[in-house]
């Protein structure tokens, strides 16, 4: 619900929720690696490629190749990308205050410890879930009888 509500926020600015997401990530790590980029939006690289090319039509990102890796195309923002991100900031700011209103700062916190709680548990879950997976163990390697 809350991305619906950025998605409403960002819309007059006319940032589809997919536009936002990549450059929110761009603006907490600049010059990432384009496959990197599709990896951590959990998008194909075909489709992030597409994003990439709308957002450099608008001067909001271009593509640099990697001085160490000329394979490697790394995005960052433009200066009028950063501004975007500069307002952005401002009218989710504006949203989550809004979701936020009427509650206390002692449920905020007591929320917030939760939220972090489950996340560490995610975490930890998901690590041994790839532990596993590494292993080569799974449900197939016990002979059916």
């Amino acid at each position: 619900m809350r991305r619906s509500m950025v998605d409403r926020a960002l819309k007059p600015m006319g940032l589809t929720r997919s536009k936002w997401w990549v450059l929110a990530f761009l603006s907490r790590r600049d010059g990432m690696p384009q496959v990197v980029l599709a990896d951590q939006l959990d998008i194909g690289k075909v489709a992030v490629g597409a994003l990439i090319d709308r957002l450099e039509a608008h001067g909001l990102v271009e593509r640099q190749h990697d001085p160490g890796d000329r394979r490697v195309k790394r995005i960052y923002l433009t200066q009028v990308g950063d501004k975007l991100i500069r307002d952005i900031r401002a009218n989710v700011a504006e949203v989550e205050r809004s979701i936020i209103e009427g509650i206390g700062d002692t449920d905020i916190d007591a929320a917030v410890r939760a939220l972090r709680s489950m996340k560490s548990n995610l975490l930890a879950l998901l690590s041994t879930s790839k532990a596993d997976q590494d292993d080569g163990a799974g449900i197939f390697d016990t002979p059916i009888e």
